[in-house]
């Protein structure tokens, strides 16, 4: 193996992992306002574990901040 091969062989085998632990992991859910009634569908970007659990606790958070009540999360995706 040529030297420049060696290097971009390891640059890549570097790279891949870090990558991969930045995957982003979004959040497919609905929620609610009350007084007048809306209804909401949305996706989001979640940190942490790819969890329906986790997920459930970030959206509250951030959509209570809102003034919006969480329904349901819908799906998880690793992206």
């Amino acid at each position: 193996m040529t030297r420049l091969s060696l290097i971009t062989a390891l640059a890549l085998g570097l790279a891949l992992p870090a990558a991969q632990a930045q995957a982003a992991c979004t959040a497919e859910y609905k929620a609610k306002r009350d007084n007048p009634l809306e209804l909401y569908y949305d996706v989001a970007q979640i940190t942490g574990p790819c969890t329906v659990q986790n997920a459930e606790a970030q959206l509250r958070a951030m959509l209570a901040a809102q003034g919006l009540t969480l329904l349901k999360v819908l799906s998880v995706a690793e992206n």
